[in-house]
């Protein structure tokens, strides 16, 4: 996974600090962690998983519809593969008593370790930010990409509608994350 996703990355990610980017991936444990404690990709290397199969349903989507070349190679694999970079560093291993036929064991299990709590996509947006530039269209789809699932959707304000209206790669990000998590991806059982 890790070399599918480096070879995505660099074949179409040129911009200015891509690479210092990458390299703070490599160093970090985006390509260990987990996507999720529970949801979907709850194992070791579920986050570069589930980031590639965002960034292969977006430009997926995008090639079958009327959006067509609307977007360029890089944007789309700025927003696919790393819209959850926020995820870095987000999780530990940990051990949970269960019981197994009848039987107490400890197992191993992941949670969160927040140790910057500013929300889940912006959170992205400015580690990205602090390597390279983005396109306020890849802002829109990365802020947005969680759809409802977002707290902001719960509020007053219409923060993710806005971005859907103003952006339609963020309504495909939204929808690439949300088959890449319930279709495509192993959830906990």
């Amino acid at each position: 996974m890790k070399d599918n996703f480096c070879k995505i990355f660099r074949d179409n990610i040129k911009r200015d600090g891509a690479e210092n980017l990458l390299k703070w991936l490599e160093k970090s444990d985006f390509f260990t962690a987990p996507a999720s404690t529970r949801f979907h990709g709850t194992h070791e290397g579920g986050l570069v998983e589930h980031s590639i199969n965002v960034y292969e349903r977006l430009k997926h989507q995008l090639e079958h519809s009327m959006l067509n070349g609307k977007y360029s190679d890089e944007t789309i694999a700025i927003v696919g593969l790393l819209h959850d970079i926020c995820k870095v560093n987000f999780y530990k291993k940990d051990l949970r008593n269960v019981k197994v036929d009848g039987v107490w064991i400890q197992k191993e299990i992941w949670t969160i370790d927040e140790k910057v709590p500013i929300g889940h996509s912006e959170k992205s947006i400015i580690l990205i930010q602090k390597f390279m530039d983005l396109t306020m269209d890849e802002i829109y789809a990365i802020r947005a990409h969680m759809g409802s699932w977002d707290d902001s959707a719960h509020g007053k304000g219409n923060i993710i509608g806005g971005c859907f209206e103003k952006c339609p790669l963020a309504v495909y990000t939204h929808i690439a994350d949300t088959e890449a998590t319930y279709i495509l991806e192993e959830r906990e059982k």
